[in-house]
């Protein structure tokens, strides 16, 4: 498992900034783990039982302000030229892969993504109308994963990028890697804090790249208020008619384990993810939830997308 650095070109205002996030051990665990078996790392003690789905959290409330009337737009069009030259689609299996050494090793185009990360944090993106930010959380989120995932490269795993001497605390999400409007920001900020909280949509998940074989599909087009809506039904369609979304694992129904640790995003009880589930699954799919009703596993796998 593969860890990211704090790359070298993001902007971390004074500590003074810091706004509250998530616990450390708030990182879904790796596959296979479950989160008593982390948290006891930490030496806090859980009861028997399912695993701990992740709560809602709250909204930064900083970031909640929007200006519907403010017409401006954000230029994602350097985003989308990265997508163009290195986002590969079409894989047989069905799951897209970033050639995140082809882009360590062209200096042009990763100055460009260093570029489109500093135009972000140069805007204040509380000016924007609500469909404006949304855009901007999503791509600023995959970019700067992208980022993080490329300076530290070669690497197995984003897990393996890390700043905390906590084992339980695999990956950079907690980690601050850039700053807009004078706060500093973790992916964990982005997404949790956010993403989630403010708009309030289980789609979300489908919209947000975590650099994993077991992550919905990085869209191979930069999000923007006029392609959002369809970006975000294209991507759960795809994601749950894929087996890393829907399987049969030896007559079992495994599902990823997105559906796990966020089930309060999907409705909050494992019938409700269900329902979700059958809202976007195909006919084969459909059969696989209805016939057998009740899930038996989750799994994750997070191997790193690369070709």
């Amino acid at each position: 498992m593969i860890e990211k650095q704090n790359p070298a070109h993001t902007c971390t205002p004074s500590k003074a900034h810091l706004l509250p996030r998530l616990p450390a051990f708030a990182v879904p665990p790796a596959k296979g783990i479950k989160w008593a078996a982390a948290l006891a790392l930490t030496g806090l003690v859980l009861s028997a039982g399912p695993q701990v789905a992740l709560a809602v959290p709250e909204a930064i409330p900083f970031w909640q302000a929007r200006d519907e009337g403010n017409a401006e737009e954000v230029d994602h069009s350097p985003w989308q030229a990265i997508l163009d030259g290195y986002l590969k689609t079409g894989h047989p299996s069905g799951v897209n892969r970033f050639d995140y050494a082809g882009l360590k090793a062209n200096a042009k185009d990763s100055e460009r993504l260093t570029g489109y990360l500093a135009s972000l944090q140069a805007l204040d993106p509380r000016r924007l109308s609500g469909a404006e930010q949304f855009a901007y959380w999503v791509n600023f989120y995959n970019a700067l994963t992208i980022r993080v995932v490329v300076d530290a490269y070669p690497i197995e795993s984003i897990r393996d990028v890390h700043e905390s001497f906590l084992s339980v605390n695999q990956g950079p999400w907690g980690d601050v890697l850039a700053a807009a409007a004078g706060q500093e920001l973790t992916l964990d900020d982005i997404e949790h804090r956010i993403l989630r909280p403010i708009w309030k949509d289980p789609r979300i998940h489908y919209a947000v790249n975590c650099a994993s074989f077991g992550c919905p599909n990085l869209a191979p087009q930069a999000f923007t208020p006029a392609n959002a809506e369809e970006l975000l039904e294209q991507g759960a369609r795809d994601y749950i008619n894929h087996p890393r979304g829907v399987s049969l694992v030896d007559g079992d129904l495994v599902l990823s384990a997105i559906y796990d640790w966020y089930q309060e995003d999907f409705g909050g009880s494992e019938e409700a993810v269900v329902d979700h589930l059958l809202k976007y699954a195909n006919e084969k799919t459909a059969a696989k939830l209805r016939d057998y009703g009740v899930v038996l596993d989750y799994e994750y796998d997070w191997s790193l997308n690369e070709p």
